[in-house]
């Protein structure tokens, strides 16, 4: 099964990095990288020393709900661009394992498809998901933070 890797659409990350509002309803933090673990879900790398980031909460769901979660995450404070589609692991996945669980077309959690996988087994796991017919798309969320990372869909 051909699957793919999706950074955050254009338009939204577009209106953060130009001032507008997180998932709270509050204007992004500015910070400025140290280099050390700041990935871009938009261009999926990692933010350089010295470059302005953004800290703001994301809720990767179309509308509220129970299984709606909220996080923090990080972009470019700057224009990027963002990350074509692909089979390949995004850069900014350099962890050792990942969260990776399904996700229905409702929105939900689907119950018994979230483990601990490590990074190198990524794309066979979402493959293995995307043979269920209830699975519609997968997130990819640190393990030890939680924090979402990118979405996974069938190709």
């Amino acid at each position: 099964m051909a699957i793919q890797f999706k950074a955050l659409p254009t338009q939204d990350v577009r209106a953060l990095q130009f001032g507008g509002p997180d998932a709270y309803g509050h204007t992004p933090e500015r910070k400025i990288s140290d280099g050390d673990g700041m990935p871009c879900r938009h261009c999926l790398k990692n933010i350089a020393s010295g470059d302005a980031y953004l800290v703001l909460a994301y809720r990767p769901f179309p509308a509220l709900q129970p299984y709606a979660e909220t996080g923090p995450i990080f972009l470019h404070a700057q224009e990027c661009e963002r990350a074509p589609d692909t089979e390949e692991l995004p850069e900014i996945l350099g962890s050792s394992d990942y969260i990776v669980r399904g996700y229905g077309r409702d929105d939900r959690i689907v119950y018994g498809t979230g483990g601990v996988i490590t990074t190198g087994s990524i794309r066979a796991w979402a493959a293995t998901l995307f043979e269920r017919d209830d699975i519609a798309y997968v997130h990819v969320r640190s393990a030890r933070n939680n924090c979402y990372q990118c979405r996974i869909e069938r190709a």
